[in-house]
């Protein structure tokens, strides 16, 4: 059992524990074992992963899920990246709202089942090699041909290309872009696959990470794909609003795995530093070292609460944009100085493979670049605060 999480419900206490429990029992022997190696994440572990509804936590009961909100979400995925980040992650490809808002409701009873019980999971294909933040400039193309459409292009960064079982491509539809409503024009397709393959028509070549192991990210080349007509989902060039819509709740997510790893950096770094002996004495007893533990948990406290009102505010419905920058920016930029410091605290031994910590270093390094990065963050952030900057 952890402490008591100060102003959370008996039930959502619960739900930490549940998750904690099933994180350090489950997932980090897994990770410790498999992440130096670049292994990926086992079907056993996917299995259980299941079992405890975990690709099911933001998804209606009426389909085999939950039905909990993004506060319940962040709480599981924060213990899950505690242990490691690819697991927290990977539930995201169960819980993703994005795929289901644009769904019909025929498709959604048909297919939202099979997710939660972890037997239909996707792989994003947002990105491009010449587009990063900027995705309404995306220029992978849908054209329609007789009853189907053929796609045509390249996709980076689609993690968990192989492994999923169908792959949200964003592509464009339109082929006249006006500079000023690059978004229009972009629409989403469904394409099924078998898993650990990749579809026909489509090459594909796993990108060199120093870390995020746990699955492999893919570069992708749609050379002449042809789907049929109902791979389109939702209305055909308005796939950049669903996207936008889902955002500050992708955000969110981004600052609980953030928090997840800096926390178990943080228990990491204390647990050595009660063991380690210098100068006959535990290294917990300088000065200097109890004041970076004292910094460490407050900037993650810090970023704990700012993330539980965010995730009030999304449950609610309030629109929160600003607030979901804000969390997500603060959290990645602590996390990546808290497991710093965490592995200077164990000094030569927090530089090998044979302590977690350098994981949840290199993994929170990510945190600051996926889902919009810290200067894109800063962007929307002032924006909102000064309104937009105006150019000459």
């Amino acid at each position: 059992m952890i402490e008591q999480i100060a102003g959370l419900s008996e039930e959502r206490q619960m739900i930490v524990e549940a998750a904690r429990e099933f994180t350090m029992k489950e997932v980090l022997p897994v990770a410790n074992q498999l992440d130096p190696q670049e292994g990926e994440i086992p079907m056993d572990l996917r299995d259980k992963l299941a079992d405890m509804g975990y690709f099911g936590i933001r998804l209606p009961e009426k389909y085999g899920g939950s039905g909990l909100g993004c506060f319940e979400y962040c709480l599981i995925s924060e213990q899950l990246a505690r242990g490691w980040m690819s697991v927290a992650s990977i539930v995201a490809r169960g819980n993703g709202t994005l795929t289901s808002d644009l769904l019909s409701e025929e498709q959604k009873a048909e297919i939202l089942p099979k997710v939660c019980t972890g037997d239909y999971l996707g792989a994003m294909s947002l990105s491009e090699p010449e587009t990063g933040s900027d995705l309404a400039s995306i220029s992978c193309r849908a054209v329609k041909e007789n009853d189907g459409w053929r796609i045509t292009g390249n996709k980076y960064w689609c993690t968990f290309a192989d492994g999923a079982d169908y792959i949200l491509l964003f592509a464009r539809t339109q082929s006249e872009v006006v500079s000023d409503k690059k978004h229009l024009g972009i629409s989403a397709f469904l394409i099924n696959k078998k898993r650990g393959e990749l579809p026909e028509n489509v090459k594909g070549s796993p990108i060199p990470k120093i870390g995020y192991f746990g699955w492999k990210t893919y570069e992708l080349a749609f050379d002449g794909l042809l789907l049929p007509s109902n791979a389109l989902i939702g209305e055909e060039g308005k796939a950049f609003y669903a996207l936008a819509k889902g955002l500050d709740e992708a955000r969110a997510h981004t600052a609980a795995r953030s928090i997840g790893l800096a926390q178990g950096a943080l228990e990491d770094a204390i647990n050595y530093s009660e063991q380690r002996i210098q100068f006959g004495s535990p290294i917990s007893g300088f000065q200097d070292l109890r004041f970076k533990i004292a910094r460490m948990a407050t900037e993650i406290e810090a970023a704990r609460r700012l993330l539980y009102h965010v995730c009030e505010c999304i449950d609610s419905g309030e629109r929160c944009d600003k607030e979901a920058s804000m969390v997500k920016y603060f959290a990645s930029e602590m996390s990546e100085r808290v497991t710093s410091e965490a592995l200077q605290i164990l000094g030569g031994a927090g530089y090998t493979k044979l302590h977690a910590v350098e994981r949840y270093w290199r993994d929170a390094r990510l945190t600051k670049i996926f889902e919009g990065t810290s200067e894109i963050q800063l962007r929307i952030i002032s924006d909102n605060i000064l309104g937009k900057a105006k150019t000459t």
